[in-house]
């Protein structure tokens, strides 16, 4: 499930981005042009930093001197903080070691280009090196990775852009603005009256129909984590993208999304990331956080923690999503 929002907002617009939808929504549409070009300028430097699929990002670099000390750049390092912290909270289920893992299944090329059935077989699949082994000083900035180690910043960078970019975009617009990468989203400034409309949908790019949930975001910021989309078969196994760093394996199918509330997106994904690892307990793991979730079964079954509202219609209008 990901985030849409049907309601048409003062002005919009869209375009692709870090191999999804990138979606900018201000509230005075005078201020767009100045909003996404912040955008564009957020979205350009993740990709050279953290990008898995360019040869030339820094992230490809500091994979490929693994074992050795390096330097790396100030938004490298936030992101890096940003995955490191998230591990922390997690408890290592969300752990930005597991790049060689997911390289194993197949994800080994953008999304677009992977192929949908894979005839080639499944390596052993082996436990992440573990986050604990990354020695960082974020104050000289100076990384070493443990030895044969790839890092996948994919489960907190793209939030964390989403956040800089949302803060950044309403500083320079003097507005309201959300920001939303492949439905993780972000608002800062003033929000619409009655918030920001979000509904919610297993496949933010998928025909927005008005019959599903929706909430009403005032502020801070809302992400969802699913097994449904980001998927593949290889040899005859359907797999998904999200690993389990404990057997290097996609997580147990337990919840077919989870969509998390928070002050942050890195915040909001890192929590619907982890509840996906950590299947039958997600529930009282989400309880200690205190954050509202809505975690989706395969079955459709629904369960709302700290006090995600009863769901209510989406409305029947089109719009971004």
């Amino acid at each position: 499930m990901t985030t849409r929002t049907p309601a048409p907002p003062a002005a919009r617009t869209a375009f692709p981005a870090l191999g999804t939808t990138a979606e900018l929504l201000v509230t005075d549409p005078r201020a767009l042009a100045v909003a996404e070009a912040v955008l564009r300028a957020e979205l350009d430097v993740v990709d050279r930093a953290c990008s898995r699929f360019r040869p030339d990002s820094e992230l490809t670099r500091v994979n490929l001197t693994a074992g050795a000390t390096t330097t790396v750049g100030g938004h490298f390092a936030e992101a890096l903080q940003a995955a490191l912290r998230a591990a922390r909270l997690t408890g290592g289920a969300v752990d930005p070691t597991v790049g060689r893992a997911v390289i194993a299944l197949g994800y080994d090329r953008t999304f677009a280009s992977l192929r949908p059935d894979d005839a080639r077989p499944l390596p052993v699949a082996r436990p992440a090196p573990g986050w604990q082994r990354i020695v960082f000083d974020a104050h000289t900035r100076r990384l070493r990775l443990p030895p044969d180690t790839r890092l996948d910043l994919g489960a907190t960078a793209k939030a964390l852009a989403s956040d800089r970019a949302a803060r950044r975009a309403a500083t320079a617009a003097g507005c309201g603005v959300l920001v939303s990468l492949g439905g993780d989203l972000a608002t800062a400034g003033q929000a619409p009256e009655g918030g920001w409309r979000i509904a919610l949908a297993d496949d933010h790019a998928g025909p927005a129909r008005g019959e599903g949930p929706a909430v009403a975001v005032t502020g801070g910021a809302l992400a969802t984590s699913g097994i449904g989309v980001r998927t593949w078969r290889r040899a005859g196994r359907a797999l998904h993208h999200i690993v389990d760093p404990v057997t290097g394996e996609p997580a147990t199918a337990v919840w077919r999304t989870v969509t998390v509330a928070a002050a942050t997106c890195v915040d909001a994904n890192t929590a619907g990331t982890a509840a996906i690892v950590l299947g039958d307990r997600a529930v009282d793991w989400l309880r200690s956080t205190a954050l509202p979730a809505r975690l989706v079964r395969l079955d459709g079954a629904v369960v709302r923690l700290g006090g995600w509202p009863p769901d209510s219609p989406a409305s029947a209008e089109g719009g971004p999503r």
